[in-house]
């Protein structure tokens, strides 16, 4: 399984951005799918997941602001950022666990969030 993430960028403080995950290889193996970020500094975070069967996680910072979906014909995971925070400034990874239960990462794509 190999992921593109794309869709980071500049966005004021209160505006909104939405990531796109492109999963290509293996892909029917995937058995859930998430979305996690890394500010400076600071530890790696998961912010959002969701399972096979479309069961959704969200981290307590992020309830209620992030939005996680999918567009299964087109292999594409997607995270919608409204409401963004200076905290939210990181950069995001969209990931994937396998049935052996290994956890595949992509590159990551930089959110900026200016105050």
């Amino acid at each position: 399984v190999q992921l593109v993430e794309s869709g980071g960028g500049l966005v004021q403080a209160g505006g909104s951005l939405r990531l796109s995950c492109v999963a290509s290889g293996s892909v029917s193996s995937i058995t859930g799918m998430a979305w996690s970020r890394q500010a400076t500094g600071k530890g790696r975070e998961v912010v959002a997941a969701m399972s096979r069967d479309t069961v959704t996680y969200y981290a307590g910072s992020v309830e209620g602001r992030f939005t996680i979906s999918r567009d299964r014909a087109k292999n594409t995971l997607f995270l919608q950022m409204t409401s963004l925070k200076p905290e939210d400034m990181a950069t995001y990874y969209c990931g994937a666990e396998v049935p052996s239960g290994a956890e595949v990462w992509g590159q990551g794509t930089q959110v900026t969030v200016s105050s």
